[in-house]
């Protein structure tokens, strides 16, 4: 079952070509959703403008992804994506996306951030690291030059943020303090994780402010609209429907 997430977006300029149609991202990490490998779901989804991964998925399930809906692939490493097959896989994706770099898909910016000391052996968790991968980011975003340029951005990250959607029960899988400091200062519309595991949280979708953070643990369909569509709904400004790949529309 795939669940679906519908953002309305501040910035017009992504649609200049496209009216009011949405911009649809099929989001994933961690676990495979084994519903995907069929052809009927997969159209019934729909056509997609991007895949995108947030951490520990093969290369080689990414790629299958971004071949079977003939999309673009970004993404990020978490922390089991690493050594043994995942490198030997490695070569059957785009090199991800490092922490502190940025790509774009369809016009919209994303930002990410891998699980800090990736390349390290071991999966220790690093909060100095995590600081500085933040503050390497905040660098690229927060400069007054980009901020006057009204910019939005999505960032993608393995961890999420310290206290918004996060697991801090688990201190392995709680969230990073430097990404909630980010998080507070760069405000994206969109922040999508994953690593928390969708039975430590009540909710895999919450908001900060502006920003609507979703766990994308498994595979979530998103629909980003321009401002003043009818993707606005009340409260946060997201909506949410669990729905299943027949229902796209």
């Amino acid at each position: 079952m795939i669940r679906r997430v519908r953002i309305p977006w501040p910035d017009r300029r992504p649609f200049a070509d496209r009216g009011d149609r949405p911009i649809r991202f099929l989001a994933a990490s961690d676990e495979v959703d084994k519903s995907l490998e069929y052809e009927a779901n997969r159209a019934a989804l729909g056509h997609l403008d991007g895949v995108i991964g947030c951490g520990d998925l093969s290369p080689e399930w990414l790629a299958f992804l971004a071949d079977a809906f003939g999309a673009p692939l970004v993404y990020v490493r978490g922390n089991h994506d690493r050594g043994g097959g995942w490198e030997q896989e490695r070569r059957l994706a785009p090199r991800p996306l490092e922490t502190g770099g940025s790509t774009r898909l369809e016009g919209i910016p994303i930002a990410g951030l891998e699980w800090p000391g990736v390349e390290r052996q071991g999966n220790e968790r690093h909060s100095g690291l995590a600081w500085v991968d933040a503050l390497r980011l905040a660098r690229r975003w927060l400069l007054p030059r980009l901020a006057r340029r009204g910019q939005a951005v999505i960032v993608i990250s393995h961890v999420p943020p310290a206290g918004a959607g996060d697991a801090p029960a688990d201190p392995y899988h709680a969230g990073f303090g430097a990404y909630r400091w980010l998080l507070d200062r760069l405000r994206p519309p969109l922040w999508l994780h994953g690593h928390t595991t969708t039975a430590s949280v009540p909710s895999l979708l919450v908001h900060a402010g502006p920003t609507t953070l979703v766990n994308v643990t498994g595979a979530v369909l998103l629909e980003i609209v321009p401002p003043g569509s009818n993707g606005r709904t009340g409260g946060a400004g997201a909506e949410v429907r669990p729905g299943a790949p027949g229902d796209a529309s």
